[in-house]
């Protein structure tokens, strides 16, 4: 894992970390955008590893998905939690107040450490 990786995962554990207290606080939409965004780092950490940067959020969404997802390299699956948290992320961000209720940051923050997981499954652990 290169040091780009490790700062990129480091960012994602985070976000989770501050999407759990901001769900604690009763603000869920923010909470889903914390853990958009500690989805959104793993995905640029894949991607790093190959050579790979985007600018812009739905580069690295679509880059992920045909590098990653398409070739089976990591279940499909996380390719749809990214985009579907990107979804609610600007629900959370530019809606009304109540546009992302609890259950929703918290699945969100599931995923997120699920992510996580398999990344550092796949690219590596972060140091300790």
């Amino acid at each position: 894992m290169t040091e780009d990786q490790q700062e990129l995962l480091m960012e994602a554990h985070d976000s989770i970390a501050a999407a759990k207290l901001l769900l604690e606080g009763e603000y869920p939409g923010y909470a889903a955008s914390r853990a958009y965004f500690a989805m959104f780092y793993i995905a640029e950490a894949f991607l790093e590893g190959i050579g790979l940067s985007y600018s812009k959020h739905s580069a690295v969404i679509s880059a992920f998905g045909r590098e990653f997802a398409r070739s089976g390299t990591v279940p499909a699956e996380f390719h749809r939690y990214l985009m579907e948290a990107q979804e609610l992320r600007h629900s959370g961000d530019y809606g009304a107040r109540s546009a992302v209720n609890y259950d929703q940051a918290k699945e969100q923050i599931t995923r997120a450490g699920q992510f996580l997981e398999l990344a550092e499954r796949l690219l590596g652990p972060m140091p300790a």
